[in-house]
């Protein structure tokens, strides 16, 4: 009966099908024969897993799981425990026959019949009262048979004496002689063998119902697996013929946007084919009277003399010349190509169906900035704040004005932010986003902070005519090419961050059309920046001439606060 014959149980329902009586092997479905026990705590006999080990490993038929197996057999050890119940099994079930009078004991009589071990032979009833009933045989020991087998480890297969104590750290029983022989450290480890039996059945039903346990845990997660596996099969189910019913719309839907697209391409042929036709009618009908005066003007020349010539040739050339000048049509008034704008319209009857939102873009104007929001600059929270803007102020025209397309920043560019940062995953595009924040927040309060100074000279200088210190102008100037160079520099190292976040963006692309627009927003967020710095830096120039004016005047002989004469006239040069 060899091992590779048998082939593993590969389902659940194959093991419930299966005989699982525990001393029956799984493979050859007989009573175990020298049980071998798996490191996956499965039992089969020797002979079903001999010639299945590896490389010293041996895969269970059951589940899989490798055994690591030693020695020249490819065999995992032999379960004693299995194999003691196996051959207790046998010994229960086999018949008992009576030394004297050769009757046989079925296993349920049993307590009828005795065992004598001073001679070692098995007794009947009447056996016992007819051999030992005289005094000689009055010393001899007999038990019953069904206590004999409970009995029959009671001796120490080394010295033949009794057991009398059991140790605790080698798990095994002693005679008087083991315990003699053993260290008196080792002593303290043992215990009798009552008060052994008692901890080792306390202990062993505590395993018990620890197993019990599991046992109930296991068929409350099968039940759940199964009840799973049915709802798996049901949402199958569910998507398939949800899969079927949008298919099906979307054929339909896309049959008739095909009727429609097809009914436009037929418009467009057919109007197109009536124009080309109309003018290739016309340069038709042209074409004789070009050949005819053609031939008039040889046959004109050659037959005409001087005189019919100088008569009548001028007459020819004026016709001519009018033909020449008449509106002629020679090249066609449109193109050839008929254009459905197929691929759009599917797409566009499709959106309903598959919940797709389109994505909106902003073409950048020459300083940029799309249409619409020059005005404006996108706060957190989705507020606007009007920017300080002068007309004539020219935007900036470096690299960051040349971007081919800038995303207008949605009113959730913030929350998106903070979403991705609080989602927890440690990306590269999750620490961009924080090192961007904090110095977006620095550069947007600096150029706040020199925004505010210029608001109120620009006020005390247009409404107070209050003295205003040059130097200030020029730290204001200074600072605000500072913080053009600071932006510059920022938005050129996130600009080299775009191709290590393309492939990132590659991978999926739920995941991509939040950074895009984040990070889209984030380079239009730099270029607002960027604008209002342009125009702060403006404004400041359109300053300074007032307040050096005004200085002058100050310092003036008899004016008073800069508002004389000289500096009126000073005002009105400037």
């Amino acid at each position: 009966m060899a091992g590779g014959i048998f082939s593993p149980l590969g389902s659940c329902s194959e093991l419930e099908k299966a005989n699982c009586h525990p001393l029956v092997c799984l493979l050859c479905h007989e009573p175990y024969q020298h049980p071998c026990l798996l490191d996956c705590y499965h039992n089969f006999c020797a002979s079903c897993l001999r010639g299945r080990a590896s490389d010293g490993r041996l895969r269970c038929p059951l589940c899989g799981h490798p055994s690591v197996v030693r020695g020249g057999t490819g065999l995992p050890p032999v379960d004693r425990l299995l194999q003691f119940l196996v051959d207790s099994s046998a010994d229960s079930e086999e018949d008992v026959q009576c030394a004297n009078c050769d009757r046989r004991c079925a296993k349920a009589e049993l307590d009828t019949m005795y065992f004598c071990n001073t001679c070692g032979q098995p007794l009947c009833t009447p056996c016992r009262e007819e051999t030992h009933h005289a005094r000689m045989f009055a010393r001899h020991e007999i038990v019953s048979l069904s206590k004999r087998t409970k009995d029959i480890h009671k001796k120490c297969p080394l010295h033949e004496e009794p057991y009398i104590m059991f140790s605790t750290e080698k798990k095994s029983m002693l005679c008087i002689n083991c315990f003699r022989d053993m260290q008196g450290e080792s002593r303290a480890h043992c215990i009798d063998i009552e008060t052994a039996y008692m901890q080792g059945c306390q202990r062993l039903d505590q395993a018990v119902m620890a197993v019990k346990e599991l046992q109930t845990s296991t068929r409350e997660a099968i039940v759940l697996l199964k009840a799973m596996i049915e709802e798996v099969r049901n949402s199958a189910s569910e998507e398939e013929a949800a899969i079927n019913s949008l298919f099906g719309r979307m054929q339909e839907q896309l049959s008739e946007r095909k009727k429609t697209l097809l009914k436009a391409v037929q418009s467009q042929h057919e109007e197109k084919e009536k124009a080309f036709k109309e003018q290739l009618a016309h340069l038709a009908s042209l074409l004789p009277t070009l050949q005819v005066h053609l031939v008039t003007c040889s046959a004109f020349l050659s037959s005409a003399n001087k005189a019919e010539f100088l008569d009548l040739g001028y007459q020819l050339m004026e016709r001519l010349q009018r033909i020449v000048k008449l509106p002629h049509r020679l090249r066609p008034a449109q193109t050839s190509k008929i254009n459905s704008e197929y691929r759009a319209e599917f797409a566009r009857c499709l959106e309903p169906l598959l919940m797709l939102s389109p994505r909106r873009s902003v073409v950048g104007s020459a300083g940029g900035i799309g249409p619409g929001i020059t005005g404006t600059n996108m706060l957190p929270g989705g507020q606007c704040s009007k920017t300080l803007m002068v007309p004539g102020c020219p935007p900036s025209s470096d690299k960051m004005s040349t971007s081919p397309m800038v995303r207008k920043p949605t009113m959730h560019r913030y929350i998106s932010t903070k979403v991705l940062l609080a989602e927890g995953r440690e990306t590269p595009f999750a620490e961009h986003c924080r090192n961007y924040e904090n110095t977006y927040r620095m550069l947007q309060m600096e150029i706040q902070g020199l925004k505010d100074q210029v608001q109120e000279l620009h006020r005390d200088l247009t409404k107070h005519h209050s003295l205003i210190k040059s130097e200030i102008m020029s730290e204001i100037l200074q600072k605000s090419l500072q913080m053009d160079v600071q932006i510059a520099a920022h938005y050129s190292a996130v600009e080299m961050m775009r191709s290590v976040f393309e492939e990132v963006w590659e991978e999926t692309y739920q995941r991509v059309a939040n950074e895009q627009e984040i990070y889209e927003a984030q380079l239009h967020d730099l270029l607002q920046l960027r604008q209002e710095n342009s125009c702060l830096s403006t404004i400041t120039k359109q300053i300074v001439p007032y307040v050096r004016s005004i200085a002058k005047a100050a310092g003036a002989p008899g004016a008073q606060g800069g508002t004389g004469p000289d500096a009126a006239q000073d005002l009105r040069q400037q």
